[in-house]
């Protein structure tokens, strides 16, 4: 079994996370790249750990997301490395922002339950533009009557903002500190992500934090298709008979 130098593992790693389409993780290398050479975890762990500090100062830098590691420009620089590109950026609705935060603070969660917290219904297409993305996936039914499907954040989520778990998802305490200082958007795409804080959440500051997550979202437009479906839900209506009908 061949062995490689501390030089030639990290020419290797670089290479093959630099020509992969997707993230590469540790154990992707170890079953592709690197088989069949003696490369252990901990000269693997080496090799990923000298290349992040040297690509540390460079415009591109190795980051690792859910998936694994991948290169990516520095956010600083995406104002200008945007006109490299024609198309402008998506703009999502107010409404799909909300839902899509709500999933990710309460998950699981129905739509039902999103419903009852925002206070109007969430539209169908909403739903199916996040599936769709791959931002949101169903992971179950709940067990009340009508089962309504409950609703979780993808690898592919947690990919596109740079995050390598939800733990990492921005806390209340950053979003008090953004707002406070008005200097960087939190839980936008990559180019403008701040840097997440990890803290444990109770129910309330999740909630509080979902809608703060919406006010940063200044981009944002929303869709006539997506006002009409936007309609105030009766206090006294039923959570459960809603999920049936959507």
């Amino acid at each position: 079994m061949a062995k490689l130098s501390l030089m030639q593992l990290k020419q290797l790693v670089e290479a093959a996370v630099f020509v992969s389409d997707t993230p590469v993780s540790q154990e992707h290398l170890q079953q592709t790249v690197l088989s069949g050479l003696k490369v252990g975890k901990k000269a693997l762990n080496q090799a990923i750990d000298e290349l992040q500090l040297e690509y540390q100062s460079r415009g591109v830098q190795l980051v690792e997301v859910a998936s694994g590691y991948r290169f990516q420009s520095m956010d600083s620089l995406g104002p200008w490395l945007s006109k490299l590109w024609q198309e402008q950026a998506p703009k999502y609705s107010r409404a799909l922002l909300e839902t899509l935060s709500m999933v990710a603070y309460r998950q699981p969660i129905t739509r039902g339950e999103i419903e009852d917290v925002r206070g109007v219904a969430v539209s169908s297409n909403i739903m199916k533009t996040l599936i769709e993305r791959d931002w949101v996936k169903i992971v179950g039914h709940k067990e009340v009557p009508g089962r309504p499907a409950l609703y979780a954040t993808t690898k592919g989520f947690l990919n596109y903002f740079s995050l390598k778990g939800l733990k990492d998802l921005p806390s209340q305490d950053a979003f008090d500190t953004s707002n406070s200082q008005d200097e960087r958007k939190i839980l936008t795409p990559p180019s403008e992500s701040a840097e997440p804080v990890c803290v444990e959440q109770t129910t309330s500051e999740q909630d509080a934090t979902a809608h703060n997550v919406i006010k940063q979202q200044t981009s944002a437009e929303q869709t006539p298709s997506e006002q009409a479906t936007e309609t105030k839900l009766d206090d006294t209506d039923n959570p459960n008979q809603r999920e049936q009908l959507h």
